[in-house]
């Protein structure tokens, strides 16, 4: 299947639109980057970002909007150092999602990441996350945190990612998007928001439509989200927050060798054709937060419930199944998970303390299918596996805030407990009910120190822990069979040194230099037939320097840039399956060197437009190394928005134009692929186009 894409006239349409806006616009554009704003991840109450002993990031509602699709969150999270976030062209996977080479050799979805929604947990308390619940078009911020003081969140958090939406506030608005672009994307969006200084709702839905750039890669994705929050009085504050997430049939081309990426970067496996490999998903969650001042504390209650139903086809050829162990080839599963968190926050003088207690549990019914009936391939056949599968995770922690003239103390101890059962109910091939059990206290110790007004510096250290997932644990390496129950947690070591400066009032710069040692990390054992089997390996080691930039060059030009350099080997050698690993080989899933830039030009009140470049070296596919690594690649993007305002009425419009010089190159990796089909190609020149209009009552 071939497609054609259809561009615009690249020399009229931005200079026409550009020249439209010009005419009706004649304010002098505000400073619009914010240098050092208020963040909570990390410490848990609003603070300075600047003042904070540790790496910490927000991205604002501006820089997640203009000119963006709203689609992924990779278009807002490029621009932090540390962060490697992968489109995999694929929304049956989701993006791939790394923090310091943290969750780099995730197969699909987010793992080793903490992700969070409006104190709502997007992964699950085994670590599995999917950042497609993200609604980015209600988005105020997004917080990323890197390092030590990630431990605090719990285990599975090499980092955090947490989004907070914004509040309905002002007069009643209705508006309604449209955006349309290469490989038959379409985005329509319906929206409403208001309130006042007792309340404020916010309404948002929307459909995304696209015959995707590779071949059989189609989706239609379904998001609505709905928020409610009350001020009953000057003390307290109760948020109501539900959300959905709908895809059904979404086509998954799978990955590709590398001779077939190279011939057509389209192509899709003949298997992914033949099994018609696809997944719907089906996610709901409703959550409520609730905020009272009492004293001189401040008592935070959150609490959440929902549900998640997958069908899965996957191309595992039929005799594969043939074993009595195997699972067979369509996944499916509904998830109902509920949890919460009572937290307390009290300032001593200048001590600021914080306990809390944090409880999650997700309950899978699981079962699993031949992917074939008879000679009807990628169908849902006989039942080959059946079984209840619970992971609870209950955390107390405290922290210390002490301010002391120049100097900021920061210490925190948390107890992660997770437990995984399973009441297994398919017993053709044997019982393999069980049950286990991984704990751990995670401390974490930051010191910084304010050597100016305009200069800080820190030290962080503390301890990580990292438990296998579900599907991680799902198959016992062979010829064992049954759950992977040996398979132990990782445990790691971190130390950060960072300095951050104000230059000028108008210029923010990060810089951090890290070292991460993990001992028992989680890598591939096999993976034959549809079965990934893993295993704990030797040591590993990542050190590396990010750097973070944000400028306001002049009232019209401002620039952005992040930059990560990331050495992530093994430190020890180990068996995988045939192959001896060597000690001083590079972790796959992980670039060395990262390099986001961009270049923003803001002439007038309701104009911006900007060029980005982002540049990624090599990345390894394998443990061995041995296999072709996917070579580094560099790629321009331009964009533009408009907006205008006419009495009641705010319209604006937006300009897309993405790997302007049609760079072919591998955008995302499938890590130790058991069939060599390692390579995710990402999409040559790409256009997009939308509108919008809002009234305001």
């Amino acid at each position: 299947m071939t497609r054609t894409t259809t561009l615009p006239s690249l020399r009229t349409l931005p200079f026409s639109l550009l020249a439209l806006a010009i005419a009706n616009s004649a304010v002098a554009a505000e400073t619009s980057l914010t240098l050092d704003p208020m963040v909570v991840t990390g410490t848990r109450s609003a603070d300075s970002s600047f003042d904070q002993p540790f790496s910490v990031d927000s991205v604002d509602r501006r820089q997640i909007r203009d000119g963006q699709l709203g689609i992924n969150a990779s278009e807002a999270l490029n621009r932090v150092p540390g962060l490697v976030i992968q489109n995999r062209q694929n929304y049956a996977q989701d993006l791939q999602i790394s923090s310091r080479g943290f969750g780099a050799r995730s197969a699909f979805g987010v793992r080793g990441i903490k992700l969070i929604t409006d104190g709502i947990p997007a992964s699950t308390a085994d670590g599995q996350g999917q950042a497609a619940t993200f609604n980015l078009d209600t988005a105020e911020r997004i917080e990323v945190l890197r390092g030590p003081a990630s431990a605090l969140y719990g285990s599975n958090a090499g980092g955090v990612i947490q989004l907070f939406s914004r509040d309905g506030q002002g007069a009643p608005t209705v508006g309604a998007q449209t955006l349309f672009g290469s490989d038959g994307l379409r985005r329509n969006r319906l929206n409403a928001e208001g309130g006042n200084d007792k309340a404020g709702f916010i309404l948002d839905a929307s459909r995304l439509d696209t015959d995707g750039y590779r071949d059989h890669s189609s989706a239609r994705r379904d998001q609505t989200f709905a928020k409610l929050h009350l001020l009953p009085d000057d003390n307290s504050r109760l948020a109501l927050i539900y959300s959905s997430l709908e895809q059904n049939g979404t086509q998954d081309p799978l990955g590709q060798a590398w001779e077939a990426y190279k011939a057509n970067p389209r192509s899709v496996n003949i298997n992914a054709l033949t099994y018609n490999t696809r997944k719907s998903i089906d996610h709901q969650q409703l959550g409520a937060n609730y905020e009272r001042h009492i004293g001189s504390g401040t008592l935070q209650v959150n609490a959440y419930a929902g549900r998640r139903s997958v069908v899965q086809y996957q191309a595992i050829p039929r005799v594969a199944q043939n074993p009595a162990s195997h699972n067979g080839g369509v996944i499916d599963f509904d998830r109902d998970f509920h949890g919460g968190s009572l937290r307390w926050l009290q300032p001593l003088g200048a001590v600021d303390l914080v306990v809390g207690l944090d409880y999650d549990q997700s309950r899978d019914d699981r079962r699993g299918y031949e992917n074939f009936s008879g000679n009807q391939l990628g169908v849902k056949g006989t039942l080959r596996r059946d079984e209840i599968d619970t992971v609870t995770s209950l955390d107390p922690y405290a922290q210390a805030t002490w301010k002391l003239g120049d100097w900021t103390l920061q210490g925190g101890l948390r107890y992660s407990t997770v437990q995984i059962d399973v009441d297994d109910h398919y017993l053709n091939n044997g019982d393999e009910s069980g049950k286990r059990r991984y704990e751990k206290a995670t401390p974490t110790l930051s010191v910084g120190y304010a050597f100016t007004p305009e200069l800080n510096g820190y030290i962080s250290a503390g301890k990580g822990f990292e438990t296998p997932t579900q599907g991680e644990l799902a198959y016992a390496p062979s010829p064992a069979t049954g759950f992977n129950y040996d398979l132990a947690p990782s445990t790691s070591t971190q130390y950060e040194i960072g300095l951050k400066a104000l230059l000028g009032g108008k210029t923010r710069l990060n810089t951090a230099l890290f070292q991460i040692d993990t001992d028992d990390e989680i890598v591939v054992s096999s993976n034959t037939g549809g079965r990934t089997t893993y295993q704990n390996a030797g040591r590993t080691q990542r050190r590396g320097f990010e750097l973070g930039l944000q400028s306001q060059l002049s009232e019209q030009w401002s620039a952005s840039l992040a930059y990560t350099y990331l050495q992530a080997v093994y430190d020890s050698s180990f068996r995988a399956g045939n192959k001896i690993i060597d000690s001083g080989n590079n972790l796959p899933g992980v670039p060395r060197t990262s390099l986001f830039a961009e270049l923003n030009w803001q002439p007038r009140e309701g104009i911006s437009t900007a060029i980005e470049g982002q540049y990624r070296s090599q990345v390894y596919v394998e443990d061995s190394n041995s296999e072709k690594a996917a070579p580094a690649y560099a790629v321009f993007n331009w964009r533009a928005r408009f907006e205008q305002n006419l009495g009641p009425w705010t319209t604006h419009q937006t300009l897309r134009l993405d790997n302007l010089f049609d760079r072919q190159y591998v955008g995302s990796v499938i890590v130790g692929d058991g069939n060599g089909r390692f390579y995710e190609a990402a999409p040559g020149r790409s256009w997009y186009a939308g509108a919008g209009a809002s009234y305001r009552f």
